[in-house]
């Protein structure tokens, strides 16, 4: 049976994320898979796009995705369902390659073309892509354009940080839309429901990316809690985490997150 945490939650008045990403825990190397590619795309010491098909934003470029992020071909993206998930990649069969494994965030989508060419596909920022060479090589690395990868899921740890609700700015009393962020362990979601004061629990619909939306008909009747189940079935509720008077475009964050093992 899949584990429960019920959470409280405060008010963060601000957008940008303060979450602390880890590397996963230590990976055997019988955990590889070979059959990866990997391209970057965007500026060569940046976050790739703003946010991309995840919607999350300019966050990218900030701590703690410190454009280490990757878009996704369509077997990882998965329609939006793979957005917020951690890879460790690496590559070896450049001369520029440190063989050395960095952790990256999927947080956009690469829906064709060369994404589409290997069975997983990684297009990542340049920052990304540069931090797989050799000391002083990240150009030369870069300047191969394309290479084959080594690759393994690895657990989210946004370290002392907790699952936190950005309010669509087109939400309003009657349509309620939520980008969640910062999930630990999984990283993904496989579903969201949420229940009204007064209510029974019902479910959300992925709007895009990482956009959760509910419409409602009557008026939402606020605290609204959200419960999360991740890619692996676990769940995770968020009590009364929506407060009344809630505001489109802010963020509400839970006090705690996925427990990470």
């Amino acid at each position: 049976m899949a584990s429960k945490i019920q959470v409280r939650f405060r008010f963060t008045p601000f957008v940008a994320l303060a979450c602390l990403l880890r590397p996963g825990a230590p990976i055997e190397l019988s955990d590889w898979s070979n059959d990866g590619g990997a391209t970057w795309y965007g500026p060569p010491h940046g976050a790739g796009s703003d946010g991309g098909a995840c919607g999350y934003q300019n966050a990218v470029e900030q701590p703690p995705f410190s454009s280490m992020v990757t878009a996704g071909g369509l077997s990882i993206f998965q329609n939006g369902k793979g957005c917020g998930s951690c890879f460790q990649v690496k590559c070896t069969e450049h001369a520029s390659c440190s063989g050395s494994p960095v952790t990256v965030v999927l947080t956009d989508e690469c829906p064709d073309g060369a994404c589409q060419q290997e069975p997983v596909h990684f297009d990542l920022s340049g920052t990304a892509f540069g931090a797989m060479a050799k000391p002083g090589q990240d150009d030369l690395l870069r300047n191969a354009g394309r290479l084959r990868v080594q690759y393994t899921r690895v657990p989210c740890n946004w370290h002392g940080m907790d699952v936190a609700f950005k309010v669509d700015a087109g939400s309003n009393p009657y349509y309620l839309a939520v980008l969640i962020e910062c999930e630990s362990e999984d990283g993904d979601l496989r579903s969201v429901e949420l229940i009204q004061s007064g209510g029974a629990w019902a479910p959300m619909q992925q709007s895009w990316g990482a956009v959760w939306k509910y419409n409602s008909g009557p008026a939402l009747q606020a605290p609204i809690s959200l419960r999360l189940i991740s890619g692996s079935g676990r769940v995770l509720i968020a009590d009364k985490v929506i407060p009344p008077g809630w505001t489109p475009g802010r963020t509400y964050r839970s006090i705690v997150n996925f427990n990470f093992s």
